[in-house]
Parts: structure tokens; C-alpha cells; sequence
């Protein structure tokens, strides 16, 4: 799967008072989908296992790389 960039979240322009209903909901899921991996790196970092990954090489996209499977095969049952 190729990696698909970072999605960022639709603001008002300039003049415009509120945002389409379409841009709104996708804001909302945008919102929570960050939240909940922004609370993953908060446990990951509180139980060290992004601490002792230091920022050389690829140490941290292996660790991450790592965790995501084991969440995947704890989703699959």
C-alpha cells in the first residue's frame, strides 16, 4: 500500500462565514482519528518505548512499524 501524504483539515476562507456540511463531517472524523493517535503516542512515550528510540536512522519507523502489526493482529483476534 502506498503511503498517502498527510490530510489536512478544510478551513473557511477568507469572507466565508462556516464551511460546507460535506467539509464539516470530514473535519470531524479527521479530529478523531488524530486524537486517538495522538493518545497511542502518548502511551507509547509514558511506557518508554518510543523514549529508547533514539532519533538515528530508522529506529522509530521500526518501532512504529512494530506496533502497528501487533495492533493489527490484536484487531484480528
Amino acid at each position: 500500500m502506498a503511503a498517502q501524504g498527510p490530510v489536512i483539515p478544510h478551513r473557511r476562507e477568507r469572507g466565508q462565514s462556516e464551511l460546507a456540511d460535506w467539509k464539516e463531517e470530514h473535519n470531524k472524523s479527521h479530529k478523531q482519528v488524530r486524537a486517538r493517535v495522538e493518545h497511542a503516542f502518548a502511551r507509547m512515550k509514558t511506557r518508554k518505548i518510543l523514549r529508547d528510540c533514539r532519533l538515528k536512522g530508522d529506529g522509530v519507523h521500526h518501532a512504529m512499524l512494530g506496533i502497528a502489526r501487533m495492533y493489527n493482529l490484536a484487531l484480528a483476534g
